[in-house]
């Protein structure tokens, strides 16, 4: 079947399991039923998502507080006790760790998790994961004060988890690249390689998800500033069509993101956003039709897959649900029109 709905990251965490509508939530369980809970969380997304009609489905990131610390949490040479304030992607501060020795994985991240979920469902599985970049850009870097050996240390570190997730039963593993949205000579001179790194030798898919970031206030606030049109992607897209990446997820709904730019990624699968995060409106499915119809102009259908703009965790649950259920009803109205 062609059109095939995914999303891009998060859902929405259960009230019991983690203070809604908030990133970097602590969790309200601990122990062996924090274990448990997680569990029934990633049971009940899973639910969520194929009773909405979701073809592609995820874990919804029920284990993880953040897309990228929870990764770095498990690695070595990372000091979380004795936080530094950085800028996030020139855009906000936060408090984060401090890489002090050398990185690496002592033992697998998420592959339990894909093996759990793999047991739950025969649909496709897509497992995000952190790309290099973001990574190195989520950190303060107190060993070695050099943000392309960094990455290239993570992107093996992520090469042997991305490995372990595919033997475990993923069919499309996602590295997750904001930076890439803002570090436009770094992503030529180093961020692409670290990306292809972090995904060489998997036979399974490959995607990278480049986004104007969660509808949280920090990035609604830049967004006003980049004008008329987004065209950050313009010279990502050219380097990415010459990869090893098979897909690249990004952001079209209610974007300024010229389409056009879409041509740029020719030979890729593309995961074109068709469902705002930054606001509660729950999209009619004529709106991500009319996104799907867009892009078809420029991406020929069976190389799309209608998505969500980004992860969806700071949003009410019932209002993510919805969303999910208007990407799929949409993506099914553009499936008929074209007979496919």
């Amino acid at each position: 079947m062609l059109l095939q709905t995914t999303i891009a990251g998060s859902l929405p965490k259960p009230g019991w399991l983690a203070e809604p509508k908030k990133l970097w939530a602590p969790w309200l369980l601990e122990g062996d039923l924090l274990e448990e809970g997680k569990r029934d969380a990633m049971r009940l997304l899973l639910a969520d998502q194929e009773a909405a009609g979701i073809d592609i489905v995820t874990d919804g990131e029920q284990t993880r507080r953040h897309f990228v610390t929870t990764f770095i949490e498990s690695l070595k040479g990372v000091d979380f006790e004795h936080r530094r304030t950085v800028r996030i992607r020139n855009r906000y501060d936060a408090d984060v760790p401090v890489v002090v020795g050398p990185v690496g994985r002592g033992k697998p991240v998420f592959v339990e998790d894909l093996r759990f979920l793999r047991g739950q469902t025969k649909r496709p599985i897509k497992l995000s994961l952190p790309g290099p970049m973001t990574m190195v850009d989520t950190l303060y870097d107190n060993h070695y004060r050099n943000r392309e050996k960094l990455a290239r240390e993570f992107a093996a570190i992520l090469n042997q988890e991305a490995s372990e997730l595919e033997r475990a039963g993923a069919d499309v593993i996602q590295f997750d690249e904001p930076a890439f949205n803002v570090y436009m000579d770094e992503v030529a001179a180093w961020g692409i390689a670290a990306l292809e790194a972090a995904a060489a030798g998997l036979k399974c898919k490959t995607a990278v998800h480049i986004c104007y970031g969660y509808g949280i206030k920090a990035n609604i606030d830049w967004k006003k500033t980049l004008g008329s049109e987004w065209r950050q992607y313009e010279s990502t897209f050219p380097l990415l069509a010459r990869s090893k990446i098979a897909q690249v997820s990004l952001e079209c709904a209610s974007s300024h993101v010229p389409l056009e730019l879409l041509a740029l990624l020719k030979g890729k699968d593309v995961l074109v956003g068709a469902i705002d995060v930054a606001n509660d409106t729950v999209e009619k499915p004529e709106q991500v039709a009319a996104t799907i119809r867009s892009a078809m102009r420029f991406v020929p259908p069976e190389r799309l897959y209608p998505c969500t703009n980004c992860g969806m965790v700071p949003l009410a649950r019932e209002v993510a649900l919805g969303k999910l259920k208007a990407l799929a009803a949409g993506a099914a109205l553009v499936r008929r029109e074209v007979g496919l």
